[in-house]
């Protein structure tokens, strides 16, 4: 007899003994157990409309300790919910239940079979890192989602994923061989297509599994009409169970029932998943069309020809892109009101050329409008860029509505794919989502789309629901299916029974309660729903205050509210490795330490103020500093967010309000206030740095500053910048006018050198260079610190200074990319209706870009050098590249620019007591084992002063970083440059004296005062 289908009232999970949980969790499981609130709230919700705090987080080291975690949720009758990458779009992974992380340890790739082409591995593995192991057998996963980079194949069986990749390779149900699962009971056992004799023997072993089977068994007979009916015979049907893989014809596959199920049945342990060629070689093909349901149109005609991949974009997505984007494919994208962009394979370039000109005499014939190939791998991938930055431009655009997933993966049979899209744009219209984008995979009919809906109020959110109801009606009416990739969660179990019926529903419910009796696994997804306008997110109760802040905030309507609410959870900054966020997650792998997670904790915070979310403590909340600790201030996710999420800029507001009115830690004041502490050690610069450098007075310095003591206290320069600079006379003749060269603390106090070069080189260029007399500051320490009242300050005064050069028109060369990345970005965030400020933004360059983008017919000296450039932070996410790529190919110099991220000490961060170990293992990612993997004729450049710290401090075999002045200057005088020189800065440290001794104690004297003057400046504020 079948068991009945559980019928649960939506609401809260039953009380747990929280404490007895822990506690038997801790005990049993070899793991990471956390129910403190800052896990909790990192855990809170997914890339979705919903919201629900879990009861808590394990991280099981192995396989066997998830089992062991499940048994002891079991004996307490805790809900589970196993999680991946966390980037479900319809509520899938937020629950109040035990969220069982598999990502951090169970990534193992366990076998592989070339000759079966299957392998087997563990849920926690990210699809990246399971093809990158793969690929000397010339077999690839096939399934690729936009998420690739971070999804792991727990989450994406769990999901049923596709990607783009599925037009080739079929969905991930189409590529599963067999799976072990563990039920709640506790029963575990392998699960796979099953013949009669294989279903003959586990009945006879008796037990529950052949209970499972029986059951399994009588419920496809009692269904079998109504499985053969209405199940939508389309390529894309993600919604609802996979009954039909209960099918004779399918071979009775337990497995392939399982996937997509969301969390909701089993907890799958390991997974033995079936593997394709990978494509040798391809061509990407752009054809264009007036409008996106036109392209769809022409997509039958398309698939005659066997596309590998089959996209369809429009004009809004495109238009989205460039308002936000740095993506290089932009340029190549031609003008149009929408695109197919077609993949075509082969086993060789030939091959892959020659299917697309066959594709391209077809469509032309057709009718379609221009068209261009592209061929070359490095720039495919540039235009699959454009493809898979789509949800995050479509999220957040400037000057218009936020929008939100709901209705973002619907699906129809491919042939009815233009008119689906009229029909949809209708109901768009009618509902007032005229401008939304619509993009997606055409080839299988798979629609993409988020959509500007209002659900921060009563009438928005029931707009919401009505809109759903009335899409649901319109895809079912194309005989589709609601969800074409993201599955159903609680966005679309609500709806089910208008696709399904009644009776499947029914069916649905009864193989709930075969595998999960209780409704212990993610209860009230899919079947037994939560409401779709439940537990938002937002929602009608949704009200973040206006706090007062220091930053302006100007993209956000100057609110750090909206600022927080920026980040939609797709998850880029968890991935593994490539661009610069996020560093810390990159080496610790946990949630709170993405920029994700960070953002999370932020909007409880806020939330916990007004509807008492799971962070009640607001600005002084312990949980997001610890979470905010690990926060390099890179800025890598200004720029490689989707979103353009700025923790950097949320963890300086964030500590200028934590810490107001009480002591910081002390890094803050030696690190934060290291402008005013170098001019002092100015006046004796070589006994400050015989008293660092000692061994025991330097160990007392470094405890006094907060400074770990792995750590070397950077030397001061026997000599200023300035003071050099006050002292020479200028050289050429200045035919291209005058540029203000910026003396930053760090290249004017410690690397005076890099300065007395870039001079040299914008002299022979024909600048006339001015420098700043007086000590001028752009504040970054204090900023990077949270000690924003000193920063506006410093600014201020700086602007004081500049304004004369500013209005002038002068150009301002900053050398160091932190601190000209504060006059680029922060200054302008800080006083955003500053006209000085807004000229300082304008008018400020790098070295490069003065000297390509604005020197006229200047042509660097020949320097035939091979160079590994390490980017700093700043310049990736706020100045870029471009001219320095530009001048360094002009020079001859053969640039390998590496793909390495943060450097790892990011300003004070390494230096920060705390840190090291996080800073050495960002640097050892990449930076560290190139720098000693280089030839020794190899430069190495670095215009970071952090970076060329961190080089130098490391264990890199000795190496010192060049900066760009220095490395143009030896081309300039014809030297060869020396990759190996001896203490470029500073000098050997000489026995202090006298004057030494009065410079030291009052560079101390300064120390202690400088929190006292901190706090009265804080409480004064």
């Amino acid at each position: 007899m079948l068991p009945q289908p559980v019928v649960r009232a939506p609401g809260p999970a039953p009380e747990v003994d929280l404490a007895a949980l822990v506690a038997d969790l801790r005990a049993e499981v070899d793991g990471e157990v956390r129910f403190d609130v800052g896990s909790r709230a990192a855990y809170s919700t997914d890339a979705s409309n919903y919201r629900q705090v879990p009861l808590g987080v394990v991280v099981p080291r192995t396989v066997e300790a998830g089992v062991a975690a499940v048994a002891v949720c079991r004996r307490h009758g805790a809900p589970l919910v196993s999680r991946g990458g966390g980037t479900s779009l319809a509520g899938q992974c937020t629950n109040t239940a035990v969220v069982l992380d598999w990502s951090k340890y169970c990534h193992l790739l366990l076998e592989v079979d070339p000759q079966a082409r299957t392998c087997l591995v563990e849920p926690g593995i990210v699809l990246d890192s399971l093809n990158a192991q793969l690929a000397s057998t010339g077999l690839e996963y096939g399934p690729r989602p936009a998420t690739h980079s971070r999804c792991t194949l727990g989450g994406m069986l769990g999901n049923n994923s596709c990607g783009a990749t599925a037009q080739r390779t079929g969905k991930v149900v189409d590529n599963v061989v067999e799976l072990e699962v563990l039920l709640y009971d506790g029963t575990r056992f392998w699960v796979g297509e099953t013949s009669d004799e294989q279903y003959a023997e586990i009945q006879r072993r008796g037990g529950r599994q052949a209970e499972v089977y029986r059951q399994l068994r009588s419920l496809r007979e009692e269904y079998l009409a109504d499985i053969r009916t209405r199940y939508p015979d389309i390529p894309r049907r993600v919604s609802g169970y996979n009954l039909d893989s209960l099918l004779p014809e399918k071979g009775f596959h337990i497995g392939q029932v399982l996937v997509g199920s969301e969390g909701t049945l089993v907890t799958v342990l390991r997974a033995r998943l079936r593997l394709v060629p990978v494509v040798r070689a391809s061509a990407l093909v752009f054809v264009n069309y007036p409008d996106i349901a036109a392209a769809a149109d022409d997509v039958m005609r398309v698939l005659e020809h066997q596309p590998v991949t089959l996209e369809g974009i429009d004009d809004r997505l495109v238009a989205n892109e460039r308002k936000q984007q740095q993506l290089v494919g932009l340029r190549e994208i031609p003008e149009g009101g929408a695109w197919l962009m077609i993949q075509m394979g082969g086993d060789t370039p030939q091959q892959a050329r020659a299917a697309a000109s066959r594709l391209i005499t077809a469509v032309r014939g057709g009718g379609a409008g221009t068209v261009h190939e592209f061929t070359d791998p490095a720039h495919e991938r540039q235009m699959w860029q454009v493809r898979e930055a789509a949800l995050g431009a479509t999220a957040q655009v400037r000057g218009a509505d936020r929008t939100w997933p709901g209705w973002e993966d619907s699906a129809v049979a491919p042939e009815k794919l233009g008119s689906y899209l009229r029909d949809l744009r209708r109901l768009f219209d009618e509902y007032g989502f005229g401008q939304t984008s619509v993009y997606g995979h055409f080839g299988q009919g798979c629609v993409h789309t988020r959509i500007p809906f209002q659900l921060t109020t009563a009438d928005g959110v029931a707009r919401f629901r009505s809109f759903l109801e009335r899409a649901a009606d319109l895809v079912v009416s194309y005989g589709g299916s609601f969800s074409g990739e993201h599955g159903d969660g609680q966005a679309r179990g609500e709806l089910l029974p208008k696709m399904y019926g009644s009776r499947l529903m029914r069916a649905f419910g009864q193989l709930k309660a075969i595998f999960d009796p209780a409704d212990r696994m993610n209860p009230g997804k899919t079947v037994s729903p939560y409401p779709l306008d439940s537990l938002l997110r937002l929602g009608a109760d949704y009200h973040h205050p206006s706090l007062r802040t220091t930053f302006a905030y100007p993209d956000d309507q100057g609110s750090f509210a909206n600022a927080v609410l920026r980040c939609v959870g797709v998850g880029q900054c968890r991935r593994h490795d490539g661009g610069v966020m996020c560093p810390s997650y990159m080496v610790t792998r946990e949630e709170e330490h993405s920029t994700r997670g960070r953002s999370r904790l932020l909007f409880e915070m806020l939330d916990g103020s007004v509807r008492g979310g799971s962070i009640d403590d607001g600005w002084r909340s312990d949980a997001v500093r610890d979470a905010l600790d690990l926060c390099l201030a890179c800025k890598g996710c200004k720029a490689d967010c989707p979103v353009n999420v700025d923790m950097a800029t949320y963890k300086a507001e964030f500590l200028s309000h934590h810490y107001a009115g009480r002591l910081r830690p002390r890094a803050h004041y030696s690190m934060g206030w290291l402008p005013v502490l170098a001019a002092v050690a100015g006046v004796a610069p070589g006994a400050v740095n015989a008293l660092t450098q000692a061994p025991g007075l330097g160990r007392l310095a470094k405890f006094a500053g907060g400074i770990d003591q792995h750590r070397d206290v950077p030397t001061f320069a026997a000599q200023s910048f300035q003071r050099w600079f006050a002292d020479r006379t200028p050289a050429g003749d200045g035919h291209r006018g005058e540029v203000l060269l910026w003396p930053d603390t760090f290249t004017n106090r410690f690397h005076p050198g890099v300065a007395q070069a870039a001079v040299e080189v914008l002299e022979a260029a024909g600048w006339r260079v001015r420098v700043p007399a007086r000590p001028v500051c752009c504040g970054l320490t204090w900023i990077s610190t949270g000690q924003l009242g000193v920063a506006t300050w410093m600014l201020r005064r700086t602007l004081n200074v500049l304004r004369p050069h500013l209005r002038a028109g002068t150009r301002v060369v900053g050398l160091e990319p932190s601190c000209t990345a504060v006059f680029r970005s922060d200054a302008h965030e800080l006083f955003p209706n500053d006209e000085d400020v807004t000229r300082l933004r304008q008018q400020t360059v790098t070295l490069a870009e003065l000297l390509h983008d604005h020197s006229p017919g200047w042509r660097p000296p020949r320097l035939p050098a091979h160079a590994l450039i390490q980017t700093h932070c700043h310049q990736h996410a706020i100045l870029g590249t471009t001219a320095d790529q530009a001048v360094l190919t002009d020079a001859g110099v053969r640039a390998d620019f590496l793909d390495s991220g943060c450097c790892g000490l990011a300003g004070n961060f390494g230096f920060e007591q705390g840190h090291y170990e996080v800073s050495e293992a960002c640097a050892e990612r990449v930076l560290l084992p190139a720098v000693r993997d280089a030839a020794d004729t190899d430069v190495i450049l670095a215009d970071g002063f952090s970076c060329r710290t961190q080089v130098q401090q490391s264990a890199a075999g000795g190496r010192t970083a060049l900066h760009l002045a220095e490395l143009l200057r030896a081309g300039l005088h014809g030297e060869a440059v020396t990759p190996w020189p001896e203490r470029r800065w500073g000098r050997r440290p000489q026995p202090p004296t006298r004057a030494a001794r009065l410079a030291a104690v009052g560079l101390l004297g300064l120390a202690v005062l400088a929190p006292v003057v901190a706090l009265v400046t804080s409480k004064a504020r």
